[in-house]
């Protein structure tokens, strides 16, 4: 239907002309509401758990992805080492068409006992077509390169295996730093908002009694410093937070860092009762893999980070693979023995061609047999190799050892700094009641005029502080138990047996 020009509109009749600007308006109004949900739709929050954030970075995560696919690829790799195990078969057949056969001079006594001993017969070898196929099997009775190749790829493929669990378990520890990270830059954010609003609420309160000559101008100049001071630190939390919403926004592979958002609060959270929590806190601090504290809960995890540590066990798998290829070189000493057998189908004719000839002009051949190489004297290339793959092994146990030195030292130290962050959490949990009680004093008695403003300022910065180094003292808790639980090898929601069948610490 074409759009109505005026002069049209105006010739309609007065319900028709109603009608046709009720229609254009109700159109004009769903096409606005349209394009304010798709508008809300882009610029929806989407709010995480820690839970979430985690699920959601072990689907998403490109890291991730690429250690998968490497996984992939070693599991092609065990296929292609045992398809060395199982018989080769191949078939083969070709057409030649001969513009100009082979000519060669045969002395003629072979045909003529009366020709002289200089006399040559011109002969033709082939004719003008040359039919060949061929079937050739092949199975190898004894390869120990081709047993010792199929351990290998499997230690391989168990090596990746590990290495996904391993790069899943950082991963997954990146995404929960960044999850504490950015609790932690809103807290500021919060704190700091705090501050601007209790110092303008006190200007206010101070110009007032200024001007009714309660408060000397000095007072009032003080409080203006101290907003100009906190309203800088406000803009630079703010910062703080985008960068954190960015990080925690590529560990997850999202496209829109500003759409994401956390659940919990670090001012709020309660160490010592988990009851005492909100659901979003509770969740938060359930997501810990390892508990406890002190000497004995020190020696558990360095037990626990013996047996399920990623990155040692990625070094005794590396050691083992080490391992099996110095004795792939070693084997390479022994014979090979391997069955062949052929079926092989010649034909030939001349003038136009015809397929493989006339029943009576082909030539069919068949043959089995037993071949054994055995190797000799190949120019100490071997002895220097098997030298070699000695060498890499004995890098790898010393690199096992010293990495295993580096991890108890590593579970110790986080440990302590996870138990000294729980006392310190503990300690400024009553600094913080004591700091608002002091806060609350001092600004009713700066409002009746019985303490100075400098009380004041002391009092709004002791309770700022103080809050903040509880989220502070919290936050550290928490790095300090992800940091823990991957120390540990037993970060929450990756499995601890990926990649335990092939480890070998022979």
């Amino acid at each position: 239907m074409s759009a109505l020009t005026a002069r049209e509109l105006l010739g309609l009749g007065s319900w028709k002309r109603a009608l046709v600007v009720t229609v254009a308006v109700l159109v004009a109004l769903a096409l606005a509401t349209a394009e304010a949900l798709v508008a809300q739709d882009a610029t929806a929050t989407r709010t995480f758990s820690l839970e979430q954030a985690v699920t959601t970075a072990m689907h998403q995560n490109r890291d991730v992805q690429v250690a998968r696919l490497a996984l992939q690829e070693a599991n092609k790799q065990v296929t292609e080492a045992w398809s060395q195990l199982y018989p080769s078969v191949d078939f083969s057949a070709s057409y030649t068409r001969n513009v100009s056969p082979s000519v060669n001079f045969l002395p003629a006594i072979f045909f003529n006992p009366q020709a002289g001993p200089d006399d040559f017969i011109k002969v033709q070898f082939g004719a003008d077509n040359v039919w060949n196929s061929s079937i050739n099997v092949e199975q190898a009775l004894f390869s120990g390169a081709a047993f010792i190749g199929v351990g290998a790829a499997g230690r391989y493929k168990s090596l990746q295996q590990e290495v996904v669990r391993g790069l899943t378990q950082n991963v997954v520890t990146q995404v929960r730093l960044a999850y504490y990270q950015l609790l932690l830059a809103q807290e500021q954010v919060r704190l700091t908002q705090n501050s601007v609003h209790r110092v303008q609420e006190s200007l206010k309160e101070t110009q007032a009694m200024n001007a009714a000559g309660l408060a000397s101008d000095y007072d009032v100049l003080r409080l203006r410093v101290e907003l100009a001071n906190l309203e800088p630190n406000l803009r630079r939390s703010q910062n703080s937070v985008s960068q954190a919403r960015r990080q925690l926004a590529i560990q997850l592979a999202l496209p829109d860092s500003e759409s994401v958002a956390v659940e919990g609060s670090l001012a709020e959270m309660s160490l010592d009762s988990l009851g005492a929590n909100s659901t979003a806190n509770r969740g938060v601090l359930e997501y810990a893999g390892f508990h406890g504290e002190g000497v004995e809960e020190a020696r558990k995890a360095m037990g626990m980070a013996e047996d399920l540590r990623s990155d040692l066990r990625q070094l005794e798998l590396t050691q083992s693979l080490r391992k099996t290829e110095m004795r792939l070189e070693q084997i390479a000493y022994l014979p090979k023995v391997t069955l062949f057998g052929s079926y092989i189908i010649n034909a030939q004719n001349n003038g136009s061609p015809a397929f493989f000839g006339e029943p009576g002009l082909r030539a069919y051949s068949r043959y089995v047999g037993v071949r054994v190489t055995v190797p000799i004297f190949q120019g100490f290339r071997r002895d220097a190799r098997i030298g070699e793959k000695r060498a890499a092994l004995r890098q790898a146990e010393t690199q096992t050892r010293l990495a295993e030195d580096r991890a108890r030292a590593e579970v110790q130290t986080l440990v302590e700094q996870a138990d000294e962050a729980l006392l310190r959490a503990r300690g400024q949990k009553l600094a913080v009641g004591q700091a608002q009680r002091g806060f609350d004093i001092a600004s009713a008695q700066y409002r009746e005029g019985l303490s100075s403003q400098l009380e004041f300022t002391d009092a709004e910065v002791a309770l700022r502080q103080s809050e903040f180094n509880y989220a502070q003292a919290v936050y550290d808790f928490l790095v300090a138990r992800a940091q823990l639980d991957q120390a540990t090898g037993t970060v929450p929601g990756v499995d601890v047996d990926v990649g335990t069948s092939g480890a070998s610490r022979d």
